[in-house]
């Protein structure tokens, strides 16, 4: 069973939602992947969501460029959290999909990371997730605390290269 859905609408989304997959890899986390438009393929994208949900998934990371409404249709279709990330595209590049998705009407609301952050949404995801998964929260942890630590070894790479002139 799948606990984490992340649906795009176009197989070009997958080059930046390529990173979302990478985070969850890493995590050992059970995924699944669709495409799906919000116009091209209404019925589908919510009879997959409504799927997806009956089978246990836990939360959906929805991607969309332009007019961006797929992570809102995907909200409309469940009452699990989805997490919108915006795509650049087109002439804003991504601006219009990001106002797009956080501007969803009140009551069906759509977590949102910046435009192209697929790996933020990944993160994020697991965060939502660690909250009731103790081994999940270490994992997060530990992440975090490698993170910190290649910062620090990379200033104390920089301050050594800076002392000997």
């Amino acid at each position: 069973m799948s606990q984490i859905g992340v649906i795009m609408g176009s197989d070009s989304d997958y080059k930046v939602m390529e990173e979302s997959v990478k985070v969850l890899r890493e995590f050992e986390l059970d995924f699944e992947v669709k495409i799906s438009s919000a116009h091209r393929t209404l019925e589908r994208t919510v009879d997959w969501v409504k799927a997806f949900e009956a089978q246990g998934g836990k939360l959906i990371i929805a991607a969309a460029g332009l007019a961006a409404h797929l992570p809102g249709v995907v909200a409309g279709a469940t009452i699990l959290p989805v997490i919108g990330v915006p795509l650049s595209s087109g002439t804003m590049e991504g601006i219009d999909a990001l106002y797009s998705i956080v501007q969803m009407p009140p009551g069906i609301p759509v977590a949102t990371v910046g435009i192209g952050a697929a790996r933020n949404a990944a993160l994020l995801a697991i965060q939502f997730l660690a909250v009731e998964d103790k081994p999940l929260s270490i994992k997060v942890k530990n992440y975090r605390a490698q993170m910190m630590k290649d910062i620090e070894a990379k200033d104390e790479a920089l301050q050594q290269r800076l002392s000997q002139g």
